[in-house]
This record gives structure tokens, C-alpha cells and sequence, in this order.
């Protein structure tokens, strides 16, 4: 072993030379014969010093000794295939843009082109698919600034060729003495997956006869005579077009890919592959004659090298897919780097690939059922077991649609003004959302409302106040966010209020300032617009003696007590813990079954909850709720810890007065398991009142109400459907949220009221709120629900070809989302990688369902949205990455 610096010093000019004395010299000290020399890399120092030192030597040399141009240059094998009038590629290579050819081509050729640097082994120069003029201006640049910086940049320049279409192949070969023989040739398997169209997922040996070999085997011969080919092993990289094939490029050495082919090859023909013919036209002429020209058909046996693809992300625990695969009857070997610790990505190109698997069967029929079952393996994530990761249990809102947040931000950082909503141009299916005009008495006009902190839905009420002649005196929290005022739903249109107050230190201080805002009118209600206004609505309303639920429960709101008040009334309650330091909760956590969900115990909704998977995980986002803010502003005070509810989640939506509670609607929360997350939302959907499910959660719903006191307005419980029955999540005490998109839907599905409707009723129309039904009407009068969007992909927008078709679709009635073009999407595991919202509705169910299958098919098909195209690898990179390989018994 001669390494450079330590056993020889390169020498201007006469670094062959020095080479060949170091090695002889060691030669000599070891008494041996120097019989050929050749390269063991693609590198062109490599190819270059082992062709010099070779024809310096006497020995076989790879390319002709009297070619001095350099044979490796991509741009140079082109123009040699052209010389010799075989099909090339279409190209053109220069340093600048400026440069007329360069700029000629770019205007010319048709889209996409492959942008490429014409020299190997420069760190960063990679080769990309440019779908546009200016993506293929801005990546010469690029390559440009990676050729100014790299120390191997030697009159290298950059490519502008055509982008081939058609079947990808290589074609193996060794020569001796210009005579070149066919080693194997091999079909690339590549297909979409994980949002990039073209995944390689394996390399499939094809015989001699088949229609693309027998194409590219005699092209390439033609092509390694035209580059004055002489001796050793290639690797050529061919597209077989419908006008034949055409090169790629020529490589001076042996087939890459760390050689976990040689097995599948040898097995195949018989007994050699390119390794074997490669020594044997160095050592062996006489058995390299003995070659077959090409392999000889048909194989020995069936079989594919397999890159595996992954589906899913994280820190790796276990492989159990690996112990899978080593047990298939067809496993030959297994290339990979992934151990316990390693970080697994999505497969999207080769260097995300988790490693290459080789399968080889005499029966056919048997290799493909292994294959089979390998991609089954991969389609269901259980190549890999991940350490758990905190799971978020939050709904997406409208206000998670923004894409411009970090994963640590508060609500009220998002851009909310950059959500993009879309409503139907149907009048049938927008008019159940709009405002009635209906007055209530007669004196409405000299009337107010005060709603406290009117946010989402709270904006919704606020209108529907306001549409029966009531003035509304919107008053905020102390510490309310400035930017989550202005959360308005779309559907609410620019807010007015008569006065806007803020609630003082005192409370006798805030019902002054709202009556000195109210003047001459009357104040008649005072309601919560929001989760945060619900303890002041309750102190303001209890003070001014108006319809109230008062405060005879003390902090109704925290979680911790709504579950110890039902639990002292004998009902389902969820097993707990709460404190504000790590020692109040560290028993319960040490003795719960996990998973485990901790959440603050006064939060917005979903706000800071998560479903963590051991103690160590518990700890972190313990003490981590203490470090952010909640999504209202302020920061939480205590935690809760609580055991972890196995069942459906659904949503119960009432409305009281004096203690009558009316069911507006019954929801189920559609959750799956999705890009390796347990628990992504896909939808919302309506639950007939009529159905076993209802008759169990509705009572149970109002008893809850009845133990917590409340006696008027909208409530939102969520409920979990466990095996023994009903158990809470929480009451929120105000109207369901998520901006009120679901509204339509509900009014639809009723014939014409909602919640917000229901509410406004309870507070100011005592007749109305009397003779609206017990329970929503079954059958339904249509058929709909709440589908929340869900990417299988990631990238940066560049087209939402989605939203049109989603906009035409017959049950189409309002669209809410934050990706428009230039939004950056990421695959949804949680409500911050959410996508949007669509309500569908239609009198047939049936196109109701066929309209979410059209959906979920663009969903998974990445029809949604169209991305900036990455730079897509066009050769087949090195397995380096790869550094295990477990090979079967049989070899």
C-alpha cells in the first residue's frame, strides 16, 4: 500500500515517473512482477495516474496510447459518439452565460435540460433536471461558484445538455486488446415516491435478447471503439429513446454500487461477472477468450438487486425488517449503514436510500412473492422500529395553516393574512352560511352585547348579534394577543364593534369601563368569543347580574378540576396528575401505562398538548410547556399529566339555557396513522343523533355540563369512546372553534341552524332557543363533512393545480388553506405541517363519496400541488454510505 505524501511526493511534470520508481522499488524488495495496472475508482487523478503509470510501465493501458485528449470528459464523449456518427446527445459547454452557444441552447432547447458540470470528483458539482430557462440559469450559476471554490477545478466548465427520455440502462463490459465482451446489463426500476417522481427502487439484470439490451449492447461497443478503448472494465450509461439509445456516459472502471451485484451476476451467467473478466483480461487472456461476448440466455436463475425505499423518518431503535428480509428464501445479501441510533430520512434519492438488498430465486414465482413482501415491509414502515417520538394530539385550525412558523412558535405568530380561502360559487351550498337578518325585540337596537375576547367562531357571533340589531362591545383579556384579535374567520369579514375595552386589574373596573363604553344602551348578555374570555365572560356576567354561569365553580376552565368534579360524581374520568415542579407528577408518570398525555391545565383547546411515549419524554415537554408561551399569550402554571384514552375522539356541541342543554351536533375526529405519524387528522365528520354512538355520548356530555355548572351558552365537549364506555377530554365552555368553517356544513346538515345560531338564541331569544330541536334532525338533510388536507410530500409550490379541481367538484363548499405558491409544504404529522380544510356537502351521498376519494387520490398521487423540482441525480451514485453487508448462508 503507496500512499501519496507518505511513501511518494507528486512532482510537477514527472509524477508518473515517480510513481513508477516507488513502485518498483517495492516490487523488488518483495521479489515480485509487476503484471498490470489499473484503476479501482472512477476518480479522474485515479484513471488518469493508473492509465500514465501503465503506459509508462510497458503494460496494457485502458484507452489507446496515442489519445491525448482526455476520453473521461463527459462533454468530450459526446463530441466523440458525434465525430464518429453515432446518436449523442444534443449539448453545449462553456464558463459563462454569456457565452453565445450557452445562451442560444438555453433559449432553444426544449424544457427540461440537464445542467452538469463536465468533470467528476468536484465536491458539490451535481447534476440537476432544470424544468425552466431560469432553474437551468440559476444552477449554472451555481456549478459556476462550486468550480471558483473547488481545488480540483482545472478547465473544468459546465454542460447544458438534452433531457433523453426512455428506458435507463447500463451495460457492463470488459475489454482486452479493443476486443470487448458484455458482462451484464441492467435496467434501473425508478417510479414515484415520498413526493419525487423519479425514486430509484433497484436494478434489474435483463437478458441479452431482451429489447433494450439487444439494442444497447452494440451501440456501446461502437461507443467504447469510438474512445479508443483498449483493455479493463466500463460502465455505460445509456437511455434506450424511441429513436434508439443514446449515451449517457462512459465510465473507465468497473460497475460501482460497492459491487453487492457480483453475487446476482455470477449466479446468473454461470460463474463470472464483471470482476472476474476484469482480472481475467489483465492475468488470464486465455480464459477472458473463453467469455461469452454477451451473457447467454436464458439465466440460471431470476433475480433483482433491491434499493429499499423508506416511507417514514426518525432515530432508529431496531431493524426488525432487516431480520425479514435475511429469512426470505430468495435473500442473497443486505447493504446498508443503518444501525440502532441512525437517523433514517425519506427515500428520495440514493443517498436517503436505507440500503440495497439483492434477492435471487430459481422459481420466479417465489422471488416475486419476497419481493413482495419486501415492499410490503416498506409500505407499512416496518423496516425500522424509531424511538417514540412526542406525538402532538392538537386538531389543525385555520390558524395552523400557515406555513411560515417554527415548530416552537405560538399561534398568534403565524401569518394569518396569508391563508387563502375559496368558497363555492353555488348559491345552494353557500347560503346555509349566511347571516339571517332577525330582531329579537324591538328594543334591540338600544341594546349591547358584550362578547369577551371574539376570536375564531367568536367573530361568527358576533355578526349573527349584530345581524339582529345589537350593538357589540368587544372586550379583551388582560395579556390577549394583539395579533390574535385580528384571527378572523374569513366567512366574518372585516369585524365592527360599537366600543372596545380592555379588562382592568379590578374586576369592578372592567364592568365601569364597559359601561361607561355602552353609554345609553343597555348591556343584555355578555358572552365568551373565545376560550380565553370564558373566566372574564363568567366574573363580568355574574357582576352586572345578566344570564350567567357564574363562579360558584372555581376554575371551571382547568382540566385537572373538570375531571376531579365528574370523577366525585361518579362519573368516567381520565386517571391524572397536575403541578407546577417536576416532583408533583413524577409518581403518577412512574406508575402510568404509556403512552401518556401532559398538556397545561388552562389552555387554548389543543394548545401545548402531546402524547409522549415514556418518562423521559414526559419530563422534557414538562419542563418545556414552562418555557413557551400559551397560544394566548401569557405562559402556563401548571401541567397536567393524564392517562392516555384508547378510542374514537368525538366532539358533542350544545347550547344551554337554565339548564336545558340542546345538541347542535355530534362529531367524530377522522384520525390514521400517516408518514410515520400515529395520530394525523383527515377529517371531521358529522355523527347521525340517532346512532348508538350518540345516544351514549350526548347524555353523558350533559352530565358534565350539569357537574360544572354551566347553565347557559355554547359548550364544545370532547369525548373519547373508550371500551368502557364515555370519558372526558375536556369541556370547553364556549363555541366550538376552528374559525366556524364548519358552520355551512352544520346548517346544512340541520336545514338551517348551527351553534353559533343556537348561542346568539340562548343569550336573546328565549322563544327561538324553545323551539329548537332536542337534538339535530335523522335523518340528516345532506351529506357532508370536514376533510383536512393531508401531504405525502414536501417542496417548495410552484402550482396548486389541487385547488381547481377541489373547487369544481359538486359537493365543493368552502376551502381554507395557508400553501400558495412560493409556501413551502411538509409532509403532515401534525397540526404545524397541516395543509388546509374543505368542507364538502351534497344532497347524494354517493358524490359526496366520490368526491373524497378524489381527494385522497390527489393526495397520495401529489396532485395537489406542483413543486420546485430538485435536483434530480441522474447517475447512479456510489454505495459508500453503505457500510454493513450481511450476505445469506447459501453464499
Amino acid at each position: 500500500e503507496l500512499i501519496e505524501g507518505r511513501d511518494w511526493t507528486a512532482t510537477n511534470g514527472k509524477e508518473i515517473a515517480v510513481v513508477e520508481s516507488v513502485v518498483n522499488e517495492a516490487a523488488r524488495r518483495f521479489k515480485l512482477t509487476i503484471a498490470g495496472c489499473i484503476t479501482g475508482s472512477g476518480l479522474p487523478r485515479s484513471s488518469q495516474l493508473a492509465d500514465g503509470l501503465a503506459k509508462q510501465m510497458g503494460l496494457s493501458t485502458c484507452t489507446t496510447p496515442t489519445t491525448m485528449i482526455d476520453v473521461r470528459n463527459k462533454f468530450t464523449q459526446q463530441t466523440l459518439l458525434e465525430t464518429a456518427g453515432l446518436r449523442s446527445i444534443k449539448q453545449v459547454r462553456g464558463a459563462s452565460l454569456d457565452d453565445e452557444a450557452i445562451a442560444s441552447f438555453l433559449d432553444g432547447e426544449k424544457y427540461p435540460v440537464v445542467v452538469k458540470l463536465d468533470q467528476i470528483g468536484i465536491q458539490g458539482g451535481k447534476i440537476k433536471l432544470c424544468h425552466s430557462k431560469e432553474e437551468a440559469i440559476d444552477h449554472f450559476q451555481y456549478l459556476l461558484q462550486v468550480i471558483a471554490s473547488s481545488s480540483n477545478r482545472t478547465g473544468a466548465q459546465v454542460i447544458c445538455q438534452e433531457f433523453l427520455r426512455g428506458v435507463q440502462v447500463m451495460v457492463d463490459s470488459v475489454s482486452h486488446n479493443s476486443k470487448h465482451k458484455t458482462c451484464m446489463v441492467w435496467r434501473y426500476d425508478k417510479r414515484p415516491a415520498n413526493g419525487e417522481r423519479n425514486v430509484n427502487f433497484g436494478m434489474i439484470p435483463m437478458e441479452s435478447e431482451a429489447h433494450e439490451a439487444a439494442l444497447a449492447i452494440p451501440y456501446v461497443t461502437q461507443c467504447l471503439n469510438a474512445m479508443g478503448m483498449k483493455n479493463g472494465p466500463s460502465h455505460a450509461k445509456c437511455i434506450v429513446t424511441i429513436d434508439g439509445p443514446v449515451l449517457i456516459e462512459l465510465n473507465f472502471r468497473a460497475h460501482g454500487g460497492d459491487g453487492s451485484w457480483c453475487h446476482l451476476a455470477r449466479a446468473l451467467t454461470d460463474g463470472y461477472s464483471q470482476v472476474e473478466a476484469s482480472v481475467d483480461a489483465i492475468l488470464d487472456p486465455a480464459a477472458f477468450e473463453l467469455l461469452p461476448d454477451a451473457p447467454l440466455g436464458p439465466f440460471n436463475a431470476h433475480g433483482l438487486q433491491v434499493h429499499l425505499v423508506s416511507h417514514s423518518a426518525g432515530e432508529v431503535t431496531s431493524m426488525p425488517g432487516f431480520q425479514v428480509m435475511k429469512h426470505l428464501p430468495s435473500f442473497v445479501s443486505l447493504s446498508t449503514n443503518v444501525t440502532v441510533g441512525s437517523t433514517v430520512e425519506y427515500t428520495t434519492s440514493l443517498s436517503t436510500s436505507p440500503g440495497v438488498c439483492v434477492l435471487m430465486n430459481k422459481d420466479e414465482s417465489k422471488l416475486n412473492k419476497d419481493l413482495g413482501l419486501l415492499r410490503y415491509l416498506e409500505e407499512i414502515n416496518a423496516l425500522f422500529d424509531y424511538k417514540t417520538k412526542v406525538e402532538s394530539l392538537a386538531r389543525p385550525t385555520a390558524a395552523s395553516y400557515s406555513k411560515q412558523q417554527k415548530r416552537n412558535s405560538r399561534v398568534d405568530d403565524m401569518e394569518k393574512p396569508s391563508l387563502v380561502r375559496i368558497y363555492s360559487n353555488d348559491p345552494k351550498l353557500t347560503r346555509q352560511g349566511m347571516l339571517m337578518k332577525r330582531m329579537t325585540t324591538i328594543d334591540a337596537s338600544k341594546e349591547v352585547v358584550v362578547v369577551v375576547d371574539p376570536y375564531s367562531t367568536g367573530c361568527l357571533v358576533v355578526n349573527e348579534i349584530r345581524s339582529r340589531g345589537y350593538q357589540v362591545i368587544a372586550c379583551w383579556t388582560l395579556g390577549f394577543s394583539e395579533e390574535m384579535k385580528t384571527h378572523t374567520p374569513g366567512a366574518a369579514g372585516e369585524m365592527k364593534y360599537f366600543a372596545e375595552v380592555d379588562e382592568q386589574e379590578d374586576l369592578a373596573d372592567t364592568v365601569k369601563a364597559i359601561y361607561e363604553a355602552a353609554g345609553k344602551l343597555r348591556v343584555v348578555a355578555c358572552i365568551a368569543g373565545g376560550e380565553a374570555g370564558v373566566d372574564c365572560a363568567d366574573e363580568v356576567s355574574e357582576r352586572m347580574n345578566l344570564r350567567t354561569n357564574g363562579t360558584h365553580v372555581a376554575n371551571r376552565r382547568d382540566k385537572k378540576i373538570q375531571q376531579e368534579l365528574i370523577r366525585d360524581a361518579g362519573m368516567r374520568s381520565v386517571r391524572q396528575a397536575a403541578g407546577s415542579k417536576w416532583e408533583h407528577v413524577v409518581e403518577f408518570l412512574q406508575t402510568e401505562h404509556y403512552p401518556v398525555v401532559l398538556k397545561p391545565t388552562d389552555s387554548a383547546g389543543s394548545d401545548g398538548v402531546k402524547l409522549c411515549h415514556n418518562i423521559e419524554e414526559a419530563k422534557q415537554h414538562f419542563h418545556h410547556l414552562f418555557e413557551v408561551e400559551a397560544v394566548n399569550g401569557g405562559f402556563n402554571t401548571e401541567v397536567l399529566c393524564q392517562e392516555f384514552l384508547r378510542g374514537k375522539e368525538y366532539v358533542v356541541d350544545q347550547v344551554s339555557r337554565d339548564g336545558i342543554h340542546k345538541t347542535c351536533m355530534v362529531w367524530v375526529y377522522d384520525k390514521r396513522p400517516a408518514n410515520n405519524s400515529a395520530f394525523v387528522y383527515f377529517g371531521m365528520v358529522p355523527v347521525d343523533p340517532n346512532s348508538m354512538e350518540a345516544k351514549i355520548l350526548i347524555p353523558y356530555a350533559r352530565g358534565v355540563l350539569d357537574v360544572l355548572g354551566v347553565q347557559h351558552g355554547p359548550s364544545h365537549g370532547e369525548v373519547i369512546l373508550t371500551p368502557t364506555g364515555p370519558c372526558l377530554v375536556e369541556m370547553n365552555v364556549r363555541a366550538h372553534g376552528g374559525d366556524g368553517n364548519w358552520r355551512s356544513l352544520a346548517r346544512g346538515l340541520t336545514g338551517g341552524y348551527s351553534q353559533v345560531e343556537v348561542t346568539v338564541d340562548s343569550y336573546l331569544d328565549k322563544k327561538q332557543f324553545s323551539i329548537t330541536p332536542n337534538l339535530p334532525p335523522t335523518p340528516f338533510r345532506a351529506s357532508g363533512q370536514e376533510v383536512i388536507l393531508v401531504s405525502y410530500s414536501r417542496g417548495r409550490v410552484i402550482g396548486t393545480p389541487g385547488y381547481d379541481i377541489i373547487r369544481d367538484l359538486q359537493s365543493f363548499v368552502y376551502m381554507e388553506t395557508g400553501i400558495k405558491v412560493g409556501s413551502f409544504v411538509e409532509r403532515t404529522v401534525d397540526l404545524l405541517t397541516g395543509i388546509g380544510s374543505v368542507i364538502l356537502m351534497h344532497e347524494d351521498e354517493s358524490v359526496l363519496n366520490a368526491d373524497i376519494s378524489r381527494v385522497r387520490e390527489m393526495e397520495l398521487n401529489n396532485d395537489l400541488f406542483e413543486f420546485e423540482r430538485s435536483g434530480a441525480m441522474l447517475t447512479n451514485a456510489s454505495q459508500r454510505h453503505l457500510s454493513e453487508i450481511i450476505v445469506g448462508d447459501d453464499f
